[in-house]
């Protein structure tokens, strides 16, 4: 899948996890800090804190990442928490990705180790300190290490539903005894509206996880799953009658910058549409239907074989309708009457995706889509037409 966030790395380890072996040492010397820890008790000047990586350009970091930092410096401790790690050499990587079967879990890095590796990658990190009693302070260090040696900080990866900030966002409030943390902005808007602008400057990305994407991200957004909407969300929270993250603190600050490439833009996504209709040839038709109906029957397939929520209950197959792939067939062998069936039930279809897509955000990219497939069924609809017998 194209838009989810660490799907080919972790975002603080970016190479570490490429053998069994440093798998193993990861967790051994894990284990080995949790234990030696759980005799830590924190000072009175210990510091919990939410940490926010800001965007990067690929496509596991485009939505930033979210952790936790426990810092101590009478008892020499810096460390933070990071759930978004996952072991490459996981057998049926892909496979188990797409299904929604890939098993994340948490690490414990050095503070100096996770800020190094953002430094490197040029990507902002900014802190919020949590307003909190010592001993919740405590409690939670005690939890995020217990978790860690328990093994209960594993999770099947959910695009919304379970990552790296549902994960924060979860052990901090079952610390602190209540949903402390909910959110508190943009309540208003739809998942995918909330997606959507992460995507700027990476077109065809826009484009892929529009299309792919069911009704579930059509649901207003009222669950903290992005880094970014848990800063904004925690500047807003009260907790003992003040707030709970009053300070914004930037650790690392990088202008962004923006990937360019003659290809991965509008304007080659126009110009490809743009050759298609000039040439408007059978042969174009038999191509640009046969597409549209695999890419349909491949949205059919991933919405009844994943279990990622969001790929189901995919009506974008009203555009990338498998139909078509009949149609193409009745086309080539020129059967008129089923051609002409069939070019006018994927009309009809094209009808219902419009008044469907009428208030979602993404209609304008796949609007050009819609207007070349309507144009040519058409056409095909047109030339395939029963001519009326005229009685004089």
């Amino acid at each position: 899948m194209i838009l989810l966030k660490k799907i080919t790395k972790t975002n603080t380890m970016t190479d570490i996890f490429t053998s069994k072996k440093t798998i193993f040492l990861l967790f051994f010397f894990s284990f080995f800090n949790v234990f030696w820890s759980q005799n830590i008790q924190l000072s009175k000047d210990a510091s919990v804190s939410v940490i926010t990586c800001g965007l990067g350009n690929e496509s596991y970091s485009l939505f930033g990442h979210t952790a936790i930092r426990i810092k101590d410096d009478i008892n020499f401790v810096d460390a933070v928490y990071n759930y978004g790690a996952f072991d490459f050499n996981t057998p049926n990587f892909v496979p188990k990705f797409a299904k929604g079967d890939l098993e994340y879990f948490a690490v414990v890095n050095r503070y100096t180790d996770f800020i190094n590796q953002y430094t490197y990658e040029n990507r902002s990190v900014e802190e919020q300190e949590l307003q909190i009693p010592l001993h919740f302070k405590q409690k939670l260090f005690e939890n995020l290490n217990t978790s860690l040696a328990s093994g209960d900080s594993h999770y099947t990866y959910k695009f919304i539903d379970k990552n790296c900030t549902s994960m924060v966002v979860d052990i901090i409030n079952k610390t602190l005894g209540s949903t402390v943390i909910t959110k508190k902005t943009d309540t208003d808007l739809t998942y995918r509206s909330i997606l959507y602008p992460y995507f700027d400057h990476h077109f065809f990305e826009k484009l892929g996880t529009s299309i792919i994407f069911g009704s579930k991200v059509d649901q207003l957004g009222n669950k903290l799953f992005l880094p970014l909407e848990l800063q904004k969300s925690l500047q807003l929270i009260q907790y003992n009658h003040q707030p709970l993250a009053p300070k914004n603190q930037t650790l690392l600050h990088f202008e962004e910058s923006h990937p360019t490439s003659w290809w991965n833009n509008i304007y080659a996504y126009i110009l490809m549409i743009a050759v298609l209709v000039i040439v408007n040839k059978k042969g174009i038709h038999y191509g640009y239907f046969t597409l549209m109906g695999i890419l349909g029957l491949f949205f059919l397939f991933m919405g009844f074989y994943s279990n990622h929520l969001e790929l189901t209950n995919n009506y974008n197959t009203l555009l990338f309708n498998p139909l078509l792939l009949i149609l193409v067939v009745f086309y080539a062998k020129q059967n008129r009457i089923w051609t002409y069936r069939l070019a006018l039930i994927n009309l009809f279809s094209l009808l219902i995706y419009l008044v469907l897509l009428f208030n979602k955000t993404h209609l304008l990219i796949v609007l050009p889509l819609i207007l070349t497939s309507a144009y040519f069924l058409i056409q095909i609809t047109l030339k395939n037409k029963k001519p009326i017998p005229v009685i004089i």
